[in-house]
């Protein structure tokens, strides 16, 4: 995104700030928000742009009063006519190398040509309605883009603040820095460290004086510092006013290839930059989000009229944008007004500008190219995997050109992306203490990977058995047929083979249509579901073992060979025997993590029962589990049952008489009972968590329970699973608790 101030971008504001125009409000009440917030935000902005508008005409080459028309169009065209309510329009320092490339080699008249050309073609693109593929553009590329822009910048604007002029190239700014060194100009060098010097230092002034502007504070006091001392430094020249300056852009006499490629190079980066500082705007506020295809309209509409004066290019930028949030802009009157007060200021002070020393502007630059290198976006290039991608792309932008830089900056993160996607892992190992050999396939499995298989193919012996691991996620037919290929030679060299594939690309359906990439939601599916089919008589168990060891059993056999000679569960988990109540899949857990008992209703006899005392008494003490849990379910029948009163028959009966309590204490108004009505549940559920509630009261009286509640910090705690909607909410003795997705406990009128 555009950066256009070494300002940092300030914090975010309050909730009320930043909320877009309605345009159903009065217009008495409209009147009064921007008298009262954009009125004074848009000043704060004109503060901030004027002296980056200067400084970004200065070092692209062009005149000064074009920085000041683009700043003027900006604010007024854009922010009319834009898609972003708060984002402010204007010359940026992410176009100054091109423009200054432009400059040098059609001439600054053939240049407003091509940047109302460049107007042209984002409108169209606007009207087309491929905004949001301009977004399509790796951060890394963006960032390092901005980057390279800000040492060039910087590269070239020490010369001028060491009194001498940028050369063409960044190979000759470094090249020259010695000889430029030696012939120093003290009276600029002077101002221009005091320029650097306010503007790193701003941040840590008191917040009160912070209001104003640093670049405004570092440009007013090196101004004045070249007036007040005995300075000779050379100053900004305005050649009349700024009605003289505008003038009607010039139509190439030839060469347009590279003119188109100008163009297309201006209206690209120009939208990229746009586009991205828009959403960056929309991150800093609660109001109306950007209609990306009329952002590009208004900017490109902007650039047009701009051209057509004799004004720089126009982008969105976030800084400027980030000062009017916060300074508690509410509609797009903000930025027009900053851009008339631009207007004014041009008009009316234009004797001022010609004040300000061009070493004062230099500092300024200086700060601006060396904040454009973000240490944060190194560090994520690097934890990402992409610095290579950030690396080259700076490079090629500081010693080539812009577009040349990002085009390769582009391509090397598509084959950095292409080289992720394809890549396939392939391995093949000998299982430990035994003759049978284990080949593992991770990845997309295409025909790239046909050399990294067939290397390992060759390190399996002739005639072993072997297990093939695949977690594919895609497989062409090339990559099927080697495996075939391979798998027929072993076997008839009197190996076996199984294939054992929990990816969603199998081996079965490599050769029944092209290859498509497979989705992990089938395979989660396939893991989780419950079984399918019209065929009544299929043995579903076996079916569902043969799957298991074709399928899943690789996957805890390293889990489970940690357990083969002991256990130690964190939990003793108590539930309903309803098939529909999964333990390991609601609470996340996997193998020995819980010890689980079942039975109808997940009761807790008072009076004892041989089942649950030994299970509970075993897990306490010889098990040493830390927490107890009792987890109750929805719609349950054993619930249902004791609800209706309805006669069960002798084999449960006797059973459910243990879960009288329960129903005793809902018909007499648990707690638990009236936050389960209030959360919307019925009667049945009501029970339901009573019956959880009650069960946590008859585990707390139990010797053993409290005993190791005492002496070792064990928890009890209470779930109800909510099958219907497949939550967990949590159940204490006297109410409900729902537990988000974070692990946090939200109020029961949430649930």
């Amino acid at each position: 995104m555009a950066i256009d101030s070494a300002v940092a971008a300030p914090p975010l504001p309050p909730t009320e700030q930043g909320k877009g125009h309605r345009s159903s409000e009065p217009l008495s009440d409209r009147l009064t928000s921007i008298l009262r917030h954009d009125l004074p935000s848009s000043i704060v902005v004109f503060l901030v742009a004027l002296p980056l508008s200067l400084g970004i005409a200065v070092a692209s080459g062009a005149p000064v009063a074009a920085g000041l028309i683009a700043a003027v169009i900006g604010g007024i065209v854009a922010g009319t006519l834009g898609g972003s309510i708060l984002q402010v329009s204007g010359p940026a320092a992410g176009l100054t190398v091109v423009v200054a490339e432009s400059i040098n080699q059609f001439g600054w008249r053939t240049t407003t040509f091509i940047v109302v050309a460049a107007g042209v073609l984002q409108i169209l693109f606007g009207l087309s309605r491929i905004a949001r593929a301009a977004l399509a553009v790796a951060p890394v590329v963006v960032h390092a883009m901005l980057a390279g822009i800000g040492i060039t910048i910087a590269l070239q604007q020490v010369h001028v603040l060491l009194g001498g002029s940028s050369h063409s190239s960044a190979w000759n700014n470094i090249t020259q820095l010695p000889s430029q060194l030696l012939s120093l100009h003290g009276d600029d060098a002077i101002i221009g460290a005091v320029v650097i010097a306010i503007m790193l230092g701003w941040r840590r002034v008191p917040a009160k004086v912070r209001v104003v502007p640093g670049p405004l504070v570092a440009v007013l006091v090196g101004t004045v510092l070249s007036l007040v001392l005995p300075f000779e430094a050379e100053r900004i020249v305005l050649n009349g006013s700024l009605f003289d300056a505008i003038g009607l852009p010039q139509i190439p006499s030839g060469n347009w290839s590279a003119v188109a490629l100008m163009i297309l190079t201006v209206a690209l980066i120009a939208s990229v930059e746009s586009l991205l500082s828009a959403v960056a705007v929309d991150k800093m506020h609660t109001g109306k989000r950007t209609n990306f295809d009329r952002e590009l309209i208004g900017q490109g509409s902007a650039n047009v009229l701009s051209g057509l004066l004799g004004g720089l290019p126009v982008t969105g930028v976030i800084v400027r944008s980030a000062t009017n949030v916060q300074a508690g802009a509410r509609s797009r009157a903000s930025a027009i007004l900053h851009g008339c007060w631009i207007l004014l200021f041009s008009v009316v002070l234009a004797g001022v500008v010609q004040q300000i020393p061009k070493s004062a502007l230099a500092g300024l630059l200086i700060v601006i190219g060396i904040q454009l290198v973000k240490l944060a976006h190194i560090k994520m290039a690097r934890r990402t995997g992409d610095l290579l991608i950030y690396a080259v792309t700076i490079v090629s932008v500081v010693f080539l050109n812009l577009l040349e830089g990002v085009i390769i900056g582009l391509a090397l993160a598509f084959g950095l992306l292409l080289w992720r996607v394809v890549r396939v892992a392939v391995a093949a190992t000998q299982i430990p203490g035994s003759q049978r050999w284990l080949l593992t396939i991770d990845g997309s499995c295409t025909f790239l990977a046909l050399p990294k298989l067939s290397a390992e193919f060759a390190k399996v012996p002739a005639g072993v058995d072997v297990t093939v691991e695949m977690t594919v996620d895609f497989l062409d037919h090339a990559a099927f047929e080697a495996i075939e290929d391979w798998v027929r030679q072993q076997e008839s060299a009197g190996g076996a083979v199984d294939f054992v594939e929990i990816g969603s690309a199998r081996m079965a359906h490599a050769t029944a249509g092209p290859p498509a990439r497979g989705f992990g939601r089938a395979v989660l599916d396939e893991i989780l579901g419950p079984w399918r089919g019209d065929d009544a008589n299929a043995d579903r168990v076996t079916s569902g073992v043969a799957a298991y060891h074709r399928s899943h059993a690789h996957v805890v056999r390293p889990h489970l060979d940690e357990l083969r000679d002991r256990q130690d569960p964190d939990t003793f988990f108590l539930t309903c025997a309803d098939s529909r109540v999964v333990p390991n899949v609601i609470t996340n857990s996997g193998p020995g993590d819980m010890f689980t008992v079942r039975n109808v209703g997940n009761l807790v006899p008072d009076s004892g029962d041989a089942s649950v005392e030994a299970a509970l008494v075993f897990a306490l003490n010889e098990l040493n589990v830390r927490s107890i849990v009792v987890c109750g379910h929805s719609s349950c029948g054993a619930m249902k049952a004791l609800h209706s009163g309805a006669d069960t028959g002798p084999g449960i009966e006797p059973w459910l008489a243990h879960a009288h309590p329960s129903l005793e204490q809902f018909q007499l108004g648990h707690p638990v009972a009236q936050a389960a009505a209030a959360a919307g549940f019925g009667e049945v559920d009501q029970l339901s968590m009573v019956n959880v509630a009650v069960q946590l009261e008859t585990l707390h009286r139990h010797p053993a329970v409290r005993a190791a509640m005492t002496e070792r910090d064990v928890t009890v705690s209470g779930l109800f699973f909510d099958i219907a909607s497949a939550r967990v909410i949590e159940v204490t003795v006297n109410g409900l608790a729902h537990i988000d997705d974070n692990g946090a406990r939200v109020t029961p009128e949430l649930v």
